[in-house]
């Protein structure tokens, strides 16, 4: 019967550190995303701006 609280306590310990793991991934991505969003936004505003600085 101990050796079953032992292996319940290592399967926990291993799920929860998964799910720590997960969560940074995710954060890491949503701040990825948001950078590439505003370096598009910057691309697109300098081509606008290139077209009409020739005018």
């Amino acid at each position: 019967m101990k050796n079953v609280h032992y292996l319940l306590f290592a399967f926990m310990l291993f799920a929860l550190s998964s799910c720590s793991v997960i969560t940074g991934i995710f954060k890491a991505g949503a701040i990825t995303g948001i950078i590439a969003v505003v370096v598009v936004i910057a691309i697109i505003i300098w081509i606008f701006s290139m077209f009409r600085g020739k005018n």
